[in-house]
């Protein structure tokens, strides 16, 4: 009752100790409540301190870990399931590519809160404070992977980092077996997520290979949560949270105009096989830089 009044997550007995999956449901917990005001208490994060360092976490299967990591991600401040992951040492052995992001800076007028991990911290959270899916907060989580492995002497600087992170993404979505939704929309991201905030200065061409990329035709669903996931990104930021992201409707613009090309009309002129495939995409290019001229004249 005391600790209810005091707004405290305390285990209750010595049992807790005997599955190190406890370690990842009171941080889920600390997600859950931390809106109330709810803090972890300092003997049991000891407690999990202890459980994350005796190398027990190594035995959970990657099944109940998901389940866990799924869950907790779903809550209303998953920022904090991360965090307190961090406060117990659990991070670096559960996610270690996420808990080395901690202490990286980043370019100060791109990023005012310079710290990589502090910024992927505020990306969750905004994908929290707009109701996104799992696929997206997943993917915020792990979007800028590669900045952990930025040499030090390029710092803060993180040329490429895009493609140097995809094999990270892939270890943590092979770690965890991972759904496939959230495996995609995870390594797409992590590629793509800097041509989405340069989507207004990208030529038709690369706009295209985007949106092939990404399967637009077939899959709409999946390139929408691309685009909320960049623009969780951008708000992510120290000073950003509020600002507008004109990106995200220039590319649901440029997949719509993309979609709307038909095939009837190539089919009727006799295209067919490869030459529909490369007739189709001349479409779709000429299509593309219509509609980039017509923005730019607004």
């Amino acid at each position: 009752q005391r600790d209810l009044e005091a707004r405290i997550l305390r285990h209750v007995s010595p049992a807790f100790a005997e599955d190190p999956l406890r370690v990842l449901r009171v941080a889920r917990f600390a997600a859950r409540y931390a809106p109330l005001g709810f803090t972890v208490a300092p003997q049991t994060l000891e407690l999990m301190r202890h459980l994350s360092e005796s190398g027990e976490l190594e035995a959970l299967t990657p099944e109940r870990s998901w389940k866990e990591i799924s869950r907790a991600l779903m809550e209303d401040q998953p920022q904090v399931f991360i965090q307190v992951l961090r406060d117990c040492n659990a991070l670096k052995t559960l996610m270690p590519e996420v808990d080395a992001l901690f202490g990286v800076p980043q370019p100060a007028v791109h990023h005012p809160e310079i710290d990589t991990g502090i910024h992927t911290l505020s990306v969750l959270e905004q994908a929290a404070l707009h109701a996104q899916p799992l696929t997206v907060r997943w993917a915020c989580l792990l979007h800028d992977l590669g900045k952990g492995l930025t040499p030090v002497d390029k710092l803060p600087q993180h040329i490429a980092h895009e493609h140097t992170g995809l094999k990270l993404i892939k270890a943590v979505n092979e770690r965890f077996k991972v759904p496939r939704d959230c495996q995609e929309l995870a390594l797409l991201v992590g590629q793509y997520h800097t041509h989405g905030h340069r989507a207004l200065e990208l030529k038709a061409s690369t706009l295209l290979e985007l949106l092939q990329s990404f399967d637009v035709y077939r899959r709409p669903q999946r390139f929408e949560e691309f685009v909320v996931a960049c623009e969780m990104d951008a708000r992510g930021r120290k000073g950003f949270e509020q600002r507008s992201y004109p990106q995200a409707d220039y590319l649901r613009g440029a997949a719509q105009v993309a979609r709307d090309v038909a095939v009837a009309p190539l089919l009727e002129k006799g295209f067919k096989g490869p030459a529909l495939g490369e007739a189709l995409k001349r479409e779709r290019l000429g299509a593309l830089k219509a509609y980039k001229e017509q923005k730019a004249a607004h």
